[in-house]
């Protein structure tokens, strides 16, 4: 009962319109208050500064920080004009160059919104004027997105990590596989449908000033070269995560000089965008944190598993159930939102029918992103709607397909769990 009045008293305040932060907060107050003889501003405060004071989190403010440096350079520029002369051959054609773009972006930026909004601040219009079909380039740019929620250095699957108590560095492996199968999914529909919509207006490819295939591969270089250095010093167990996160900083700062983008009034920028992000997220954490923590002292967890285990329900029952649940309230709040509320809940319920916690975070990751693009809350709807002017409801219809597509990777993933733990077990 003291779950149930909690989940309906923290869905008042959100539907209230209190931010996501304070209404755990002021959940775990009132729980506590009500239900539990204990001080709970002595528990706050506890809670709010160990939890925050993980060192596990260390590594998020410098990601946002680079992605925001990139989010502001012409790194999306330099990737579609490079991208454009390898695509031209392939059924779609330019289309695929929102995909491509998006991953490798993802794989140095993290951020779903920041992918979206700077690669389609650059593809979107040279699509559009090159004739290529609205409802393809809006729900390509929609669904490939998200890929910044899976593709390693990814914020998400840090936080999943901290919360979870689970290795970031097997995270961001158990995401790899995953995520390049999505990309490829998405491009294979994009082939498929590119050929049953009308022609572009103009066969030219995306080359800018006639860039051959060499020349391509060398603008390309710089991009490829910081993905390397973030991710191939994480991996090779040279750099921690936070050293990690630094090398791209400096990267990202390197890549922006080069771009000739980098001035002290774009960095100035940057550091703002990046602490009013971190602020943002540090207040969901420290409810997040605290609600954990209230959890545990009323007994829900355990309550909630054992629950489970009396109901007997098959595995696949609650995977189901659980896709249900994350997609409903991703209509109404942000996925990062989702994650934090929802884990002290279900990841023991996951632990007790027997998932692994590493194809767990890459499972919620990947129902996450399909919330991304699920009216009325999807924020990359809002992120193209933004770009393009559309109407939501026509920007939702366009990402139906991508949606659907996700959701066929999630049954993949149930059946075939390796693709997530096969990658860090080798590790």
């Amino acid at each position: 009962m003291a779950g149930l009045w909690g989940l309906l008293a923290l869905f008042a305040l959100l539907a209230a319109g209190l931010w996501v932060g304070l209404a755990l907060i002021a959940t775990g107050l009132g729980a506590l208050a009500l239900f539990k003889s204990v001080p709970p501003v002595t528990v706050l405060a506890f809670n709010i500064w160990t939890g925050l004071a993980d060192a596990g989190l260390a590594p998020l403010p410098l990601f946002i920080l680079m992605g925001e440096l990139l989010f502001r350079g012409r790194v999306a520029e330099r990737l579609f004009y490079a991208l454009g002369p390898f695509t031209t051959w392939v059924p779609g054609r330019l289309l695929h160059v929102n995909v491509l773009s998006c991953a490798l972006f993802a794989a140095a930026c993290g951020s779903s919104a920041a992918t979206t909004a700077t690669v389609g601040r650059i593809t979107v219009r040279e699509l559009l004027d090159r004739g290529y079909d609205r409802r393809l380039v809006l729900g390509s740019l929609c669904g490939a997105g998200t890929l910044g929620f899976l593709i390693p250095p990814s914020i998400v699957l840090i936080l999943y990590g901290v919360l979870a108590e689970v290795s970031i560095v097997d995270l961001f492996l158990a995401g790899m596989v995953p995520g390049a199968l999505l990309a490829l999914a998405f491009m294979a529909y994009l082939a498929v449908a590119g050929r049953r919509a009308p022609p572009p207006k103009t066969d030219r490819d995306a080359s800018h000033g006639g860039l051959t295939r060499g020349r391509a591969l060398l603008d390309l270089l710089p991009v490829a070269a910081l993905i390397a250095a973030v991710l191939g010093s994480l991996y090779a167990g040279l750099a921690t995560p936070s050293e990690s996160a630094v090398i791209g900083v400096a990267g990202a700062a390197v890549l922006a000089a080069l771009d000739g983008s980098l001035s002290r009034a774009m960095l100035g920028e940057a550091l703002r965008g990046a602490v009013r992000t971190v602020a943002m997220l540090g207040l969901i954490l420290a409810g997040a944190f605290f609600l954990s923590r209230v959890a545990a002292y009323l007994g829900l967890p355990q309550a909630a598993a054992a629950g489970l285990a009396a109901l007997d329900l098959p595995p696949m029952v609650l995977i189901a159930a659980l896709v249900v649940l994350f997609i409903g309230l991703g209509m109404v709040l942000d996925g990062l939102s989702v994650i934090v509320m929802t884990l002290p809940f279900t990841a023991p319920l996951v632990a007790a029918a027997g998932f692994d916690a590493l194809w767990f975070g890459v499972f919620l990751v990947i129902v996450v992103e399909m919330a991304q693009i699920t009216p009325p809350v999807g924020f990359n709807l809002y992120v193209v709607q933004s770009l393009t002017g559309e109407p939501l409801s026509r920007v939702a219809l366009a990402s139906l397909p991508f949606f659907a597509i996700m959701a066929a990777m999630i049954v993949v993933l149930v059946l075939v769990p390796d693709l997530a733990t096969a990658l860090p077990a080798a590790f």
